[in-house]
């Protein structure tokens, strides 16, 4: 009986976990990245800067980043429009996304819908195949809006993912009684006005009324051209989430709120305020709505460029974390509706494609320093009190070949030193500091 006993205990000694992971040290970290446009393996490669940057993912507790690429074998049909290149890489790049350390993934963005429903279904499964959390995607609008939940050792994690930037396709819808709702993303919905001063707008409506178009003879705002224009002390571009998306998505985030200890929103969001780097206004409002209903943290992405970070009620929002792994122009095939375009034909294949889109790399993309340049972003939580956040910034390597560059690296100094001070000059509008130590980049909390 002793013997039995003394086996028992020592068989349970053995099982169980390190201290450290039953108790924890009271912190929890989470990496967060950009778009990740991934069409090639990660685990081939040894530099140095690569490796130091995949420990960063791999120690933080969890690890998230935008899934905008679809997997599958081409089974299903491109659709007849995509959200630029129709996107497709081979299932098996799930799991090297899993070995890189992330567990977390939204599947909302614009490429969601390029091979239709099915390409969307197959995504979602070998995603969950590899081990990643996906949210933002699903049957209907319920589904695609819900959360979706992320064990650790130091705390239940909560992703809920959403996408302003879609072709309507792409959106999910409800169901109506005995029709079923459209499988998709989670969309969110604004509404958009250009601004002119009310002499612009009389003169505009004078013009209009000349030439035959109908339009109210007096008041502040006008329709014309698919534009909605309202009168104003400054032009510029308003705009507003629309409220029915706003409170259902803040319901979600409520729930996940209370089954969860830390709650991440993410968007999908190219729309701007004018300028590329400067997120529109219905973005800086749904944000701050979601922290509101109860997000711990707001990480958005698809311009392809860093926006700048706001601490808002304690909580950080990242309006956009630019590209983690921008692997576009290696894709093994496209359709017929990306190379019509640029009048190509039976005999031009994908690098055909990449010279007529961007010129021979003179325009577009390749050209564009700051597509290449972004940051991994590491808050760190003692509870529910944001301690620190460390901004490590990376290269994605502008004006390398085609062979080379999409794949992410720690920056050397110099070029990281650049990247830091472009992202403070972008957070300082919304009262945010952000100092270089070390080599990262550091937000001053309060």
């Amino acid at each position: 009986m002793v013997r039995r006993i003394a086996f028992a205990l020592v068989w349970w000694v053995s099982v169980l976990p390190p201290a450290a992971a039953q108790q924890g040290d009271g912190t929890f970290t989470i990496a967060l990245t950009g778009d990740a446009i991934i069409t090639r393996r990660l685990s081939p490669y040894r530099e140095p800067e690569f490796l130091k940057l995949l420990e960063i993912i791999r120690n933080a507790d969890a690890a998230f980043t935008n899934l905008e690429m679809l997997f599958h074998d081409y089974e299903p049909y491109p659709m007849h429009q995509s959200g630029g290149t129709y996107m497709r890489a081979e299932p098996a790049l799930a799991s090297e996304l899993a070995w890189a350390g992330f567990d977390l993934v939204s599947a909302a963005n614009n490429h969601t819908g390029d091979y239709g429903v099915e390409g969307m279904r197959l995504t979602l499964k070998h995603a969950s195949a590899a081990g990643l959390v996906h949210a933002g995607a699903g049957e209907n609008l319920y589904e695609a809006r819900e959360a979706r939940f992320l064990e650790t050792a130091d705390g239940r994690v909560a992703l809920v993912a959403v996408a302003s930037t879609f072709p309507p396709h792409s959106a999910a819808s409800k169901p109506k009684g005995a029709v079923k709702g459209r499988p998709g993303l989670n969309p969110l919905r604004y509404t958009t006005a250009r601004v002119v001063t009310q002499n612009q707008l009389e003169r505009m409506r004078a013009l209009l009324s000349e030439i035959g178009v109908r339009v109210p003879e007096r008041g502040d705002t006008l329709r014309a051209f698919n534009t909605v224009f309202v009168a104003g002390d400054r032009p510029g571009i308003r705009s507003s989430p629309d409220p029915e998306d706003v409170e259902e998505i803040a319901a979600v985030v409520r729930n996940a709120s209370r089954l969860a200890d830390y709650v991440v929103v993410s968007i999908h969001a190219h729309e701007s305020s004018g300028r590329l780097e400067e997120p529109a206004e219905f973005l800086v409002t749904f944000a701050r709505a979601m922290i509101d209903a109860g997000a711990d943290m707001f990480v958005g992405h698809g311009p392809h460029v860093l926006r700048g970070i706001e601490i808002y009620r304690g909580k950080p929002i990242f309006y956009s974390l630019g590209d983690f792994i921008f692997q576009n122009e290696t894709v093994l095939r496209l359709p017929y509706e990306n190379y019509s375009p640029y009048g190509l034909g039976e005999n031009h294949h994908v690098a055909d494609f990449n010279d007529a889109r961007y010129a021979n790399d003179t325009r577009g993309f390749p050209t564009q320093r700051e597509v290449w340049e972004s940051v991994v972003a590491v808050p760190r939580w003692r509870g529910k009190t944001l301690e620190a956040i460390d901004l490590y910034p990376i290269t994605l390597g502008f004006g390398r070949p085609r062979t080379v560059r999409g794949r992410p690296m720690l920056a050397d100094a110099e070029l990281g030193r650049k990247i830091i001070q472009d992202l403070a000059e972008r957070s300082r509008p919304f009262g945010t500091a952000i100092e270089w130590r070390d080599g990262v980049g550091t937000v001053r909390l309060r």
